[in-house]
């Protein structure tokens, strides 16, 4: 027996778990591309596979007036992480899926369902016969999680439709109408360094919450490489000391939780005192925001130690003293959404030089623009290296969507409340669509999903049951 056979929807869960089964972690898509061309072929339907390995299978109208095209949409690919005793081998191995009350859980790695179950939901809405619907355009990208490479490396002439329903949201009670774009800003400011002699400090600033540099930006979470700014400039009208190197995050899209700081200086009993009395005032000031925050000083050895130059020490303390950071500008369209933002998630040290890269963030291609002229007229006034890269467009918010009113009425009607409708300050494939696509109307819409990205993910069974019979009744009135 199934042990999916009393659950309503029982084909969207059996779709699933053969998807389970096939390996498809970003970066390896052969295989479920070909899944979906097999599923196709199976139902008698067109399809078209691309060099990158998206998918487009077409199914004409049923019982529709309409010969509008409606795209359906979500990403063949998921992030892979198992637990400590995990045997899995993701480039062979399918994932253990389980049913456990209301959720759907993989044993020992993450599920999948980010998006996963978007692709089922297509399926088996693509396989019947028995539901009307426009002309559909059943659209599935690969390596979403890697940066959205297959909707960005997608010829749009593909599809006909100016309708899209992307599948990727992951809260039932929520309709998505906007995303923020981005891109990455790094600059390298070239190593010089010098010969001094003192004592080496290690001073690390740790136990900060971090979290995603879109959702948590604006919740107040310290930035561990802005704290070290603060920091160094905090004592060094107190106390001579050089720098070493500074390090700190590894990830321009995550707020940095830790900052490593290796000094010189020739008074290190001094330092201490003053690198004490400057952490106190901090500590006292976030205590609300950052209750874990503390601060570890390390005296290591006396010696000689090649340290940065000075030209490249008041550099980069000055850039770091000043860079801006967090939340640039609030949406007036949107109460309550950021609107503009970036982060300094990434503080580097080598060879090469010193590395700084921000994530950038906006829901609006101007502002976006704008602000990274802003970073390079600032990094202007230092010697450095500017580099920009990774740049994908914002959805921007549409007034008078039709499908929004469609989606919101049908949602209402079932449920007897409407949806909260929400724009992100993080990126959707969406936004590379809107931009691509010109006049496109689009939303974003799924099943409640838990710990995404984890190996503690889960998908509720009746959220995506709910979901289903929403979006068959959405097609059915776009008829």
């Amino acid at each position: 027996m199934s042990k999916f056979d009393t659950i309503k929807i029982q084909r969207v869960f059996q779709i699933f778990e053969e998807l389970c089964a096939v390996p498809r972690g970003s970066g390896n898509m052969e295989g479920v591309a070909q899944f979906c061309m097999d599923f196709a072929n199976e139902n008698q339907l067109k399809a078209v596979r691309d060099k990158a390995n998206n998918i487009v299978i077409y199914k004409p109208a049923t019982n529709c007036v309409s010969n509008e095209p409606i795209i359906l949409q979500g990403h063949l690919d998921m992030v892979c992480q198992k637990t400590a005793d995990s045997n899995i081998d993701f480039l062979k191995d399918g994932i253990d899926i389980f049913v456990d009350g209301d959720f759907v859980k993989a044993r020992g790695t993450t599920l999948g369902a980010d998006n996963g179950v978007a692709v089922a939901m297509i399926l088996a809405i693509l396989e019947r016969n028995d539901i009307s619907h426009p002309p559909i355009e059943a659209l599935f990208t690969t390596d979403e999680e890697i940066g959205m490479i297959g909707a960005t490396a997608l010829d749009c002439s593909l599809l006909k439709g100016k309708k899209m329903i992307n599948l990727d949201a992951e809260e039932d009670d929520t309709v998505t109408v906007s995303c923020a774009g981005g891109s990455d800003f790094k600059a390298v400011i070239p190593i010089t360094r010098e010969a001094k002699k003192g004592t080496a400090v290690t001073v690390t600033i740790k136990g900060l919450k971090g979290g995603h540099s879109g959702v948590e930006i604006n919740s107040g979470r310290v930035n561990s490489n802005i704290l070290a700014g603060r920091f160094l400039n905090c004592v060094k009208d107190k106390v001579d000391f050089d720098i070493i190197s500074i390090n700190g995050g590894d990830k321009s899209n995550a707020i940095p939780n830790t900052t490593v700081i290796e000094l010189c200086t020739a008074d290190a009993d001094g330092f201490i005192k003053c690198a004490n009395d400057c952490f106190e005032v901090i500590k006292k000031e976030i205590a609300r925001r950052e209750p874990a925050f503390v601060s570890e000083i390390t005296v290591k050895s006396k010696g000689e130690y090649a340290v940065f130059s000075q030209q490249l020490k008041n550099s980069a303390m000055y850039t770091l003293l000043c860079v801006p950071n967090g939340v640039m500008d609030m949406s007036v369209e949107i109460p309550g959404l950021v609107e503009t933002s970036l982060n300094l998630g990434v503080l580097a040290t080598d060879d090469d030089g010193i590395l700084m890269q921000f994530a950038l963030r906006s829901n609006k291609q101007s502002a976006l623009i704008f602000l990274e002229q802003k970073m390079k007229g600032l990094f202007s006034n230092i010697p450095c290296r500017i580099y920009t890269s990774g740049h994908y467009p914002p959805w921007e918010f549409k007034e008078n969507s039709q499908l929004q009113k469609t989606y919101i009425g049908v949602y209402t009607d079932h449920f007897g409340i409407a949806p909260k409708v929400e724009a992100i300050h993080a990126g959707l494939e969406c936004g590379v669509f809107s931009a691509k696509i010109d006049g496109l109307d689009c939303i974003a819409i799924g099943p409640s999903l838990y710990d995404v990205h984890t190996v503690n993910e889960k998908l509720s069974i009746s959220s995506t049951e709910q979901i289903f019979s929403i979006l068959l009744k959405t097609l059915e009135k776009i008829c």
